[in-house]
């Protein structure tokens, strides 16, 4: 069992920054992947970027290159997805999760934080 809590979420101006956290606590957390997704209402679930469980792969949706960096604090278990440039269109919910198999949508979630872009 992994319990994951999102943090720093908020309002931000176009162009601005914000860094999220997410905490993670349980079981065996070593083997897991994290990754941060975003969900918007009526659309689909996106994969925002995605760091192995060892920190020494990640990946990035289009949308977020070279404006999101994703890293990976492994003595206080916590995964931060800095944001800059930060765009009306990033506004959404976004949502940590933990996975055991690479590439795959699974495993367990926290309860999201919300990022709002606006002028």
């Amino acid at each position: 069992q992994v319990q994951l809590v999102e943090s720093g979420g908020g309002l931000v101006q176009p162009g601005g920054s914000l860094r999220l956290s997410c905490a993670a606590s349980g079981n065996n957390l070593r083997v897991y992947h994290m990754a941060w997704y975003r969900h918007a209402p009526g659309k689909t679930r996106e994969l925002v970027s995605a760091i192995s469980n060892g920190g020494s792969i990640n990946n990035y949706a289009d949308s977020v290159k070279c404006r999101f960096t994703i890293s990976i604090d492994k003595g206080t278990n916590t995964v931060r997805l800095k944001m800059t440039s930060l765009k009306l269109e990033d506004t959404v919910v976004y949502y940590c999760n933990a996975h055991r198999n690479w590439g795959t949508v699974s495993g367990y979630w926290g309860q999201g934080t919300q990022v709002t872009v606006s002028s």
